[in-house]
C-alpha cells in the first residue's frame, strides 16, 4: 500500500545530513581533537584515536543484531537511537577529566556507530524500496561524502574559539537539535512504499542463489569489504606522508591528498549516473582496481603522479562505500538485507579499526612494502568478487 511519505530526493537529502553530523562528530573528530584533548588531560593524542577504534569495535559486534532489527521495522528507531547515545556519548567526551571517563565516552559513542552508520540507514531505506533503494543508497554517501570538508574546517574554529569541551557540546546539539529530527522523517515502521525504479533496476531483481553459493558469495563479499576497509582506514591516515616519502613536495602533498575528497564525491557521482547501468560488482570490481593502477603510474612515474595517484584512490573509495550498500542489495535482495549488512560489516570495522595503527608501522618500517601491500588487499578484494556464484537455487 502507498503512503504518503517524503519524496525520495527530500529523504535522501536528510537522511544524508544526518549522516554528515553523525560522522563528522565521531569518525572525523580526532584527526582534530586528539592533540587538545590529550595537552589538557594530560593523554597521549593515541588514546583519542584508541578511542575511536574502541567504538568501531563496539559497533561490530552490536551491528548483526542491529541489522536483524531494521529487517523488523526498526530502522527509523535504531537512527533515533544513535543520535541519543552520540549525544550522550560526546557529552561524557565534553565532560571527561581523565582516561576513564574518555573510555566511557567512546564505549557510548561506539553503540551510536553500529545503531546509526550507513549500514543501518542502507538496511532502513531498502526495507522501504527494495531493489530499488540503490539510487537512495547512493544519494546518501554523495552527500555525506562531504563529511570531512564540513567537519574538519568548523571544527577547527569551534576549537580555536570554544576550547574542545565547546566543539563536542556543538556536536551533541547538532545531535539532538538536527539530525534527530532527520532521522524522525523517516517513514513509520511497517510502511512499505511502493518503490519508483529508475530504467533498469526493476528488472535487474536479484537471482535467489542455492545454500552453498549463498555462503560462498557472503565470505566472498565480507572478504572484499575487510580487505578494501583495511586500504581506506590505513592509507587516509597517512597519505601526505606517504607522498613526501616518494619525493612529493609538502606543499603538493597536501594538495594531492585534498583531493581525495572530491575524487571520491566524483566516484559517488558515477555510481548515481552511468554505473547504474551495470551490475553492482561491475562497480565494485573497477574501483578496487583504481588504486593498483594509480600506484603504478606514481611508482614508474614519480612526483609527477601524486595528484592522479590520490584522485583514483578517491574514485575507488567513492565507489567502494556505495557498494557496501548496494552489492548485497543486488546480489542477495531485500529479503533479510539488514541481517546480512550487519554480518558484512562487522569484520571491516574491526580491521579499520586496528588498521591506521598497523598500516602506520608498516609504513615506518618500509612505505614501499606498505603502499604494495595496500595494492595487495585491493586485488584480494578485486579476486574475491570473482568468486561470488549466480547459481539460482532450483
Amino acid at each position: 500500500m502507498s503512503v504518503s511519505v517524503p519524496s525520495r530526493t527530500r529523504l535522501v537529502a536528510r537522511i544524508g545530513v544526518a549522516q554528515l553530523i553523525g560522522y563528522g562528530g565521531t569518525y572525523y573528530l580526532p584527526a582534530i581533537l586528539a592533540a587538545p584533548i590529550g595537552r589538557e588531560l594530560g593523554l597521549s593524542s593515541n588514546w583519542t584515536f584508541g578511542g575511536l577504534s574502541l567504538a568501531l569495535v563496539v559497533s561490530s559486534f552490536i551491528g548483526p543484531a542491529v541489522g536483524r532489527y531494521v529487517d523488523r521495522g526498526g530502522g527509523r528507531r535504531a537512527l533515533v537511537a544513535s543520535n541519543f547515545a552520540f549525544a550522550l556519548g560526546l557529552t561524557l567526551l565534553g565532560l571527561a577529566n581523565g582516561l576513564a571517563m574518555t573510555i566511557a565516552a567512546w564505549l557510548f559513542i561506539g553503540l551510536g556507530c553500529g545503531l546509526g552508520y550507513y549500514e543501518t540507514a542502507f538496511a532502513a531505506l531498502t526495507r522501504l524500496y527494495g531493489v530499488s533503494a540503490r539510487r537512495l543508497i547512493s544519494g546518501v554517501t554523495l552527500i555525506a561524502g562531504f563529511t570531512s570538508t564540513v567537519s574538519w574546517p568548523l571544527m577547527a574554529w569551534l576549537e580555536a574559539h570554544a576550547g574542545w569541551r565547546g566543539t563536542c557540546f556543538f556536536w551533541v546539539a547538532a545531535n539532538l537539535l538536527i539530525a534527530l529530527p532527520l532521522n524522525l522523517t523517516l517513514p513509520a515502521p511497517g510502511v512499505v512504499v511502493e518503490p519508483e525504479a529508475a530504467s533498469g533496476e526493476r528488472s535487474r531483481q536479484p537471482v535467489v542463489l542455492d545454500a552453498s553459493s549463498e555462503r560462498r558469495a557472503m565470505t566472498a563479499i565480507a572478504l572484499m569489504f575487510t580487505a578494501t576497509a583495511i586500504v581506506s582506514s590505513g592509507l587516509s591516515a597517512i597519505m601526505p606522508n606517504l607522498l613526501a616519502h616518494f619525493g612529493v613536495s609538502h606543499t603538493t602533498a597536501i594538495l594531492a591528498s585534498a583531493l581525495i575528497g572530491p575524487a571520491q564525491v566524483i566516484g559517488r557521482l558515477a555510481e548515481m549516473g552511468w554505473l547504474t547501468r551495470y551490475h553492482p560488482l561491475v562497480s565494485a570490481r573497477l574501483a578496487t582496481m583504481f588504486l593498483p593502477i594509480g600506484t603504478g603510474a606514481f611508482v614508474l612515474g614519480g612526483a609527477a603522479f601524486a595528484v592522479p595517484f590520490t584522485m583514483l584512490y578517491g574514485l575507488g573509495n567513492g565507489i567502494l562505500t556505495i557498494a557496501r550498500g548496494s552489492l548485497p542489495l543486488a546480489i542477495f535482495g531485500p529479503a533479510g538485507y539488514g541481517r546480512r549488512v550487519g554480518l558484512l560489516s562487522a569484520p571491516s570495522r574491526m580491521a579499520a579499526a586496528a588498521a591506521p595503527v598497523a598500516v602506520g608501522m608498516l609504513f615506518d618500517a618500509s612505505p614501499t612494502t606498505g603502499l604494495f601491500a595496500m595494492v595487495a588487499c585491493n586485488l584480494i578484494g578485486f579476486a574475491a568478487l570473482f568468486i561470488i556464484s549466480t547459481r539460482a537455487r532450483h
